[in-house]
């Protein structure tokens, strides 16, 4: 019995409405987000003490950021391990082809920021730079485009796991048998 079964429908998805990160320089965040990769700054308020700043990355997908002076920040590699606690590894934002993730590669050398070359992953190419805050950024686009479109669990140029975890493997079967329950803090 698939464990969904007895759920409502799930929601459309539309993207990311933020991914809600810390800073602890609000004005370097901007200078980088905006000036550096781009993007718009579409909004701004105050939650309590701490200002709250939205980025577009596209329609009604933004990167937001939480000032928090004095926080502490570190940097880490994107995909490497850690000696810290950390629930988040790094942020992949889209870019429509290998020409935009070129041209964003160059501008963030013209910035003065390091980046990676290209590196070719099979079914995206992304390039690998920080923020100012340490926070692993990544930009990819699609070589094999796996959205928009009903999955194919037996494709191996998007499912390469030659070990997938049990889910996949029930996935494949045909539904889920069951699935995690959660709790607020």
């Amino acid at each position: 019995m698939d464990a969904l079964d007895q759920f409502p429908d799930a929601p459309r998805w539309s993207g990311i409405n933020h991914l809600a990160l810390v800073t602890p320089d609000m004005d370097a965040t901007v200078r980088f987000y905006v000036g550096v990769l781009g993007m718009r700054l579409v909004a701004t308020t105050m939650a309590g003490p701490m200002r709250h700043y939205f980025f577009e990355m596209g329609p009604r997908n933004t990167v937001a950021f939480f000032e928090v002076r004095g926080t502490e920040t570190f940097a880490k590699a994107a995909g490497a391990p850690s000696d810290r606690a950390i629930q988040m590894d790094h942020i992949s934002f889209d870019v429509p082809d290998e020409h935009a993730l070129e041209m964003l590669r160059k501008r963030l050398l013209a910035a003065g920021s390091e980046v990676t070359e290209v590196v070719d992953h099979g079914f995206i190419r992304s390039v690998y730079f920080t923020d100012p805050n340490g926070i692993a950024l990544e930009a990819s686009w699609w070589v094999v485009d796996g959205t928009g479109r009903p999955a194919d669990l037996t494709d191996p140029s998007l499912f390469g796991d030659p070990e997938p975890v049990p889910a996949v493997e029930e996935l494949r079967a045909g539904g889920l048998r069951q699935v995690p329950e959660t709790r607020l803090v």
